[in-house]
């Protein structure tokens, strides 16, 4: 069983250094492989297949916040298809 392993990075960025980041994880679920690094540490991530995509956001008086969450399972087995029988014998 895989070992659980996290990353976290937080920072003050400005529009253009975002745009960038994001630019750069688009290119990476095109690719098929996200490598997210800072002085911490490093984790390989290889997206594929279907994911689901959350996106929430939520503003009050001085704090506005948006979340992207993408969410996808790695299968060491290939999917495969079953046939289903029901019957009332």
């Amino acid at each position: 069983m895989k070992q659980s392993t996290r990353f976290r990075h937080e920072s003050l960025q400005d529009s253009e250094s975002i745009k960038r980041l994001l630019n750069a994880l688009v290119e990476g679920v095109n690719k098929g492989k996200l490598v997210l690094e800072d002085e911490d540490g490093t984790m390989v991530m290889k997206p594929k297949g279907l994911a689901n995509l959350k996106i929430s956001a939520s503003q009050d008086e001085k704090k506005n916040r948006l979340d992207i969450r993408l969410t996808w399972y790695e299968s060491t087995d290939p999917v495969r298809e079953k046939d289903i029988k029901i019957s009332t014998k």
